[in-house]
């Protein structure tokens, strides 16, 4: 940011620009104003860089990481690599359990993805402390190691703070806090009768944020967990905050993301993102899902896709998947990879609503290839060819220039026929 303030186009800025096929003054002027973040740790080695913010495709987030319950550090880079593979944009290292710094660099080096934490979840294993005897500056400290060890952006709940805790006191929720930085900030802060230590030294967080070059993640601690509690005064009292908080981040040359909602009505989702980049001077958007109902566990990737393309289409900019076990277990590889499916479905629905250069482009190559029944540019032109080529090889038709749902009935190609003057024989043999 203070490269782009002072009109000097970075490498990472040519990078993203080439990615985008947009000229690399939109991205410069983008950074400058703070509605285009490039998350990118100088302690973070990589060939390749992402932008996330206004013009740009919209990014997808894996959440990995090992807790209590499942400690398993191989498997976890089992689903980096694959989530790699996928194309996933970003991941977030949410570890919760023990010593993780382990994990933490071993995704660090192998990743050419951006990586995020939130460094909160880390300090009570980091310390080997209760919550309520962190000091405010081991809670800084833990930040500095993430940036020493190279991680691009940080979630931070600084919105969660006195002020916040006494909105959320006059006005019950169903669901409390569902955010588990939010709630361990809420926490904290009502065990020790103290502020939130990531609000009242914001500045010093700052600059450990500057001397690293982390993005600054700022986090929706009272983020809505049910419908019920959508759009509702905490919820809205933080953005405030938020937007707040952004400006002196960027006055100190710090990039900064806003984290938005979770879980709310379809019918709100369009009015969510517009208040939320209203408020924040349009700071690129990061929204988890949304969900737009509660009842679907076992199947939050899909309610997670419907609020995401809506919420893409809208202007948000990144979104975090949502797997089929949200609310349920740490998810499994094969969840994850459902997740990341249903997730870079909706970005892309969104990118094509929102004009963003070269999406639509994608979808009339599949249309060609449909309309000359050309199944091998079909798969490749797919977001997961593997599945596709397992289910033509495990239904074979009788003619391959078909279906088995539709046979020599195929109107694709009984179109091609009678326009090259061709009978149609659904019943008879080929000559």
């Amino acid at each position: 940011m203070e490269a782009a303030k002072a009109g000097f186009v970075t490498d990472e800025m040519k990078v993203v620009a080439e990615i985008e096929e947009l000229d690399v003054n939109f991205i410069l002027n983008g950074v400058k104003e703070g509605k285009i973040a490039i998350p990118a740790n100088k302690n973070h080695k990589r060939k390749t860089y992402a932008g996330i913010g206004k013009g740009l495709k919209t990014k997808i987030n894996v959440n990995l990481g090992i807790s209590r319950d499942c400690p398993d550090v191989e498997c976890e880079i089992v689903k980096v690599k694959d989530a790699l593979e996928m194309k996933a944009d970003a991941i977030m290292d949410l570890s919760s359990f023990g010593k993780t710094e382990e994990f933490r660099k071993r995704l660090i080096e192998v990743s050419d993805a951006m990586i995020g934490t939130v460094p909160i979840y880390d300090a009570v294993g980091f310390y080997d402390k209760e919550l309520q005897d962190i000091t405010a500056k081991e809670f800084l400290d833990v930040v500095r190691k993430h940036g020493e060890n190279g991680v691009d952006f940080v979630t931070i709940h600084a919105g969660v703070n006195l002020s916040s805790a006494e909105i959320f006191k006059r006005n019950p929720r169903l669901l409390n806090i569902v955010s588990r930085g939010g709630s361990l900030t809420y926490a904290w802060m009502e065990l020790n009768k103290k502020e939130n230590p990531y609000f009242e030294y914001y500045d010093e967080l700052l600059e450990i944020c500057a001397e690293h070059d982390i993005t600054i993640s700022l986090g929706d601690g009272m983020r809505p967990g049910c419908l019920v509690d959508g759009t509702d005064a905490s919820q809205i009292h933080e953005l405030i905050l938020l937007g707040e908080l952004a400006k002196r981040a960027w006055n100190k040359n710090v990039q900064v993301m806003i984290e938005g909602p979770g879980h709310i009505q379809i019918n709100d989702v369009v009015t969510n993102v517009k208040v939320a980049k209203k408020l924040t001077h349009e700071a690129p958007l990061y929204v988890l899902g949304p969900l737009v109902t509660d009842v679907a566990p076992g199947y939050d990737h899909i309610t997670s896709a419907i609020g995401g393309a809506m919420a893409a289409a809208a202007g948000v900019d990144f979104l975090c998947y949502v797997t089929p076990a949200e609310h349920l277990r740490l998810p499994t590889v094969e969840d994850m990879r459902e997740g990341i499916i249903a997730c870079r479905i909706a970005a892309h629905a969104g990118d094509i609503a929102k004009g963003v250069k070269g999406a639509i482009e994608w979808d009339r190559k599949m249309g060609e290839a449909r309309r000359v029944l050309d199944w091998d540019a079909q798969f490749e032109l797919s977001m997961d060819p593997e599945k596709c080529k397992r289910y033509r090889e495990e239904s074979v038709p009788m003619h391959g220039d078909s279906c088995t749902m539709c046979g020599k009935m195929c109107s694709v190609r009984n179109m091609n026929r009678i326009i090259e003057g061709k009978d149609i024989n659904i019943l008879r043999a080929e000559n």
